[in-house]
C-alpha cells in the first residue's frame, strides 16, 4: 500500500510554497539558497522535507555557498536523505557556478589595478585546499597574454620553478608579470617563503628586462598586493 504523504512532504505545500513551483511563477531570484538546493535533491527524507534538508546542509556550512562547494561527495552523503546522486546533483550544480565565475573573470582583458588581477584569479584560485602559484603574462599595454599555472602544491606551500617561469615569459613576448599564489588557511600575511620567491622571480625577471608587477595573496574573499603595500 503506497504510504500517505505526511505534512513535512512538500506535495502538500500550497503551490505559491513549493520551489519549483515558485520558481515557475515568481523568478529564480525570489528562492532562498535552500529552495534552490531542494530542487536539487528532489526530496527530502522521512519526516523532513527537501528545503528543510536543504537548509540543515547549509547550516553546516554558516549558509555559505562556497563552503558549500568544498564538501566531497562523501561529505555530503554524511546527511540523511542525501544519496550519492543527489550529492553528485549538488556537486555538479555547485561547479557550473564556480566555472561561470571564471567566464565572466575573463571577461577582464586588461590589468589596471591590482583589483582587476584579483578578479580575474580568484575564481579559479580562491577555493582551493591546496596551494597553487599562478602568473599572469602581460604585453606592454597590461593586456593579459596568458593566465598560467606554474605550480600545485600541498596545503602550507609550493615549489616554483624559476626557469619554466621565465622560458613562458619568453615564449609569449611577454614584458611583465603579476605573480599569484593562493592562501587555503585565509591568511592573508605574506610568509617570508612568499618574500623569497618574489625576490627570486624578480632577480630573473630583471635579467631579462621583464618587470614583476605585483605578488598577489589571494583567498575566498579578499587578497594581499604586494605592490599595493610596498612589499614588492
Amino acid at each position: 500500500m503506497q504510504e500517505k504523504p505526511t505534512s513535512f512532504s512538500i506535495k502538500n505545500w500550497s503551490d505559491g510554497d513549493r520551489p519549483r513551483e515558485k520558481l515557475l511563477q515568481k523568478g529564480k531570484s525570489t528562492l532562498s539558497d535552500a529552495e534552490l538546493v531542494a530542487i536539487l535533491i528532489g526530496s527530502g527524507s522521512r519526516g523532513e522535507s527537501a528545503v528543510e534538508l536543504s537548509k540543515k546542509i547549509l547550516a553546516s556550512v554558516k549558509n555559505n555557498l562556497n563552503e558549500l562547494g568544498k564538501l566531497s561527495i562523501r561529505q555530503l552523503m554524511q546527511f540523511k536523505g542525501i544519496g550519492e546522486a543527489k550529492a553528485i546533483a549538488i556537486a555538479a550544480a555547485l561547479e557550473i557556478g564556480r566555472r561561470k565565475r571564471g567566464e565572466d573573470a575573463l571577461k577582464v582583458e586588461k590589468i589596471n589595478c591590482s583589483r582587476d588581477a584579483f578578479d580575474l584569479l580568484r575564481p579559479g584560485m580562491g577555493d582551493l585546499q591546496h596551494e597553487e602559484f599562478w602568473i599572469l603574462y602581460l604585453n606592454n599595454a597590461n593586456k593579459v597574454l596568458l593566465t598560467s599555472q606554474l605550480s600545485k602544491g600541498g596545503l602550507t606551500g609550493t615549489l616554483v620553478d624559476v626557469r619554466i617561469a621565465m622560458r613562458q615569459a619568453l615564449e609569449l613576448g611577454a614584458v611583465a608579470m603579476i605573480l599569484a599564489h593562493n592562501h587555503p588557511s585565509g591568511t592573508l600575511r605574506p610568509s617570508r617563503a612568499d618574500k623569497e620567491v618574489t625576490r627570486r622571480l624578480q632577480l630573473a625577471a630583471k635579467a631579462l628586462d621583464i618587470k614583476v608587477l605585483d605578488h598577489l595573496i589571494v583567498t575566498q574573499k579578499d587578497y594581499f598586493s604586494f605592490a599595493d603595500n610596498k612589499v614588492l
